[in-house]
């Protein structure tokens, strides 16, 4: 069944409901944060990909026009990139933070990147931070070919380096290099040693910024973390580890009101609200189950993209949407500020049809 969308007049007030990040006083509905994603194209068309994974140039290029060319038919955009940069204009990679903390990545059939570290004990994590106190930070992360290659780009393409405005964030970092338990255990048996843990994690991401704004020529403002694993601590946890990690990067690259500064965490993390609030975030994407009414109480002024959950939206099934959908819009009439999307990852499976449903929930239910 195909769910009756004005298409013209959808995408015409959508324009309208994300000016003033999403809380223009004038917006007719609530904003479509959901607009797909690469991952979508192989369940959509029935090929065989890995979502996580790589496709050569031309056939990505393939597969997001035919993907795209039924989008418009069934949503009225076409949503996914059809022109990329040459291959030969790409820089190389730098180290990841994880690698600046001892450890490893490796990437798995339609997993993405894991993070690996062999660190299990506070005393090989206290010389882990022996190790990244001396360590030559720009040295490390940058590649021996880095020079020559951003010479031989900048003078093919005129193009520099990107800035680096967004990481793992401190508790997922630190997760994975130590382990969860032993993170937990850290902040009752050694409390010098979990807040030195947090206060590096905090220097360094300064200076993997800092080092690519000069590398970059440009400092911007902004910043964002993707930290799923800040609902394993509690408030008291968090307040001595997380925060000050990001209270320290937002006061270096979004000081003023408006600077972005974001905080994505699907998890269960409701009980970290109140701490989160006190950080002026201007965008949140939070887990299925910390909803609209709830955010709001503590962030009066926080873009909130959800809270559509991504197995609901993945499932497919119209009516699990329409309600979930509904619920949010009810919640937020009477202050604005949500971007309709998943709360977590647009997964593989998602389907098109089921963003025409978004779209037609909005429609029937989320105007203002």
């Amino acid at each position: 069944m195909m769910y009756p969308v004005d298409l013209e007049q959808f995408w015409k007030d959508d324009e309208i409901a994300h000016r003033d990040n999403c809380f223009f006083e004038q917006a007719p509905q609530v904003s479509l944060g959901i607009l797909m994603s690469s991952e979508c194209v192989f369940a959509e068309l029935g090929e065989e990909g890995d979502p996580w994974g790589s496709e050569p140039r031309e056939r990505r290029i393939e597969l997001n026009k035919r993907y795209n060319d039924k989008a418009e038919k069934i949503v009225g955009r076409r949503l996914l990139p059809e022109t990329f940069a040459p291959e030969d204009s790409a820089f190389p990679a730098i180290k990841g933070i994880g690698e600046v903390f001892g450890g490893t990545y490796s990437w798995g059939k339609n997993t993405g990147a894991w993070l690996h570290s062999p660190i299990k004990t506070p005393q090989a994590l206290e010389k882990m931070l022996d190790d990244v106190d001396k360590l030559d930070l720009r040295e490390f992360i940058l590649p021996p070919n880095w020079e020559s290659e951003k010479k031989r780009i900048f003078e093919i393409h005129g193009t520099k380096p990107h800035v680096w405005r967004g990481v793992r964030g401190p508790v997922t970092l630190a997760t994975s290099i130590y382990g969860a338990e032993n993170l937990i255990y850290l902040y009752y048996d050694v409390p010098e040693l979990y807040e030195r843990f947090s206060d590096t994690i905090r220097r360094v991401i300064l200076g993997i910024a800092e080092i690519m704004d000069v590398e970059a020529g440009q400092s911007p403002v902004g910043f964002s973390f993707a930290d799923d694993d800040s609902n394993l601590l509690t408030p008291e946890m968090y307040e001595k580890f997380g925060y000050p990690v990001l209270k320290g990067v937002f006061e270096r690259y979004s000081p003023n009101p408006a600077d972005y500064r974001y905080q994505h965490s699907d998890s269960a993390m409701g009980h970290l609200l109140p701490i989160l609030g006190r950080l002026n975030l201007t965008g949140c994407n939070f887990g299925p189950t910390v909803l609209v009414d709830e955010i709001r109480k503590y962030m009066p002024r926080t873009r909130i993209d959800g809270c559509l959950a991504p197995f609901t939206f993945m499932r497919n099934d119209p009516n699990a949407i329409i309600a979930e959908v509904k619920r949010d819009c009810e919640m937020i009439k009477n202050t604005k500020g949500l971007n309709l999307t998943t709360a977590g990852s647009i997964n593989n499976g998602s389907s098109l049809e089921s963003m025409r449903v978004v779209m037609y929930a909005i429609q029937q239910y989320g105007r203002y």
